[in-house]
């Protein structure tokens, strides 16, 4: 089984924690100061270091959508009208920095979800997982039903019971 692995986190993100045990205590204190708004609760490096990680990967991927607001502002003004919420969107995007991985005739194949809300593959950026399905397949597929974040419109049979 081939894997092709993509980094989930944009490289200025990579980069920036990869530095971390580089710098000295004064600078990761310095650091968490300006990320947290407080000072560290601790001498210990190795908590430091990873919940600064957190933090920086937090504040990449948790950009602003526009999709996603202008959804929540349509539900609130609904609500406020009718007196009750509308029928919520069928939203199968996943948040950013989710990687997608569906393994199709042997080879894993992995998808990340970046944060403008389009997907990298192999090194592309993709608007349309259904186009990145049809790359991998050769045929057309419903991206979503592909990597399985929705199911198929196929509904089974049920048997009657006599």
């Amino acid at each position: 089984m081939i894997s092709k692995t993509i980094p989930a986190t944009p490289p200025s993100v990579v980069a920036q924690i990869a530095s971390l045990p580089d710098m000295s205590m004064e600078e990761i204190r310095a650091l968490w100061r300006r990320l947290f708004h407080k000072d560290a609760p601790t001498y210990v490096r190795a908590f430091l270091e990873r919940r600064i990680a957190y933090k920086l990967q937090e504040i990449e991927f948790r950009k602003v959508d526009r999709n996603l607001l202008e959804r929540n502002q349509r539900r609130i003004q609904a609500l406020i009208e009718k007196g009750s919420p509308i029928r919520r969107d069928q939203d199968y995007r996943p948040v950013a920095g989710t990687v997608l991985t569906r393994e199709f005739r042997g080879v894993e194949y992995q998808v990340v979800v970046t944060a403008d809300g389009d997907y990298a593959f192999e090194g592309r950026r993709y608007t349309s997982l259904s186009r990145i399905a049809r790359e991998i397949t050769g045929t057309r597929w419903s991206g979503p039903v592909f990597f399985g974040l929705k199911a198929s419109g196929k509904s089974k049979k049920r048997s009657k019971k006599l």
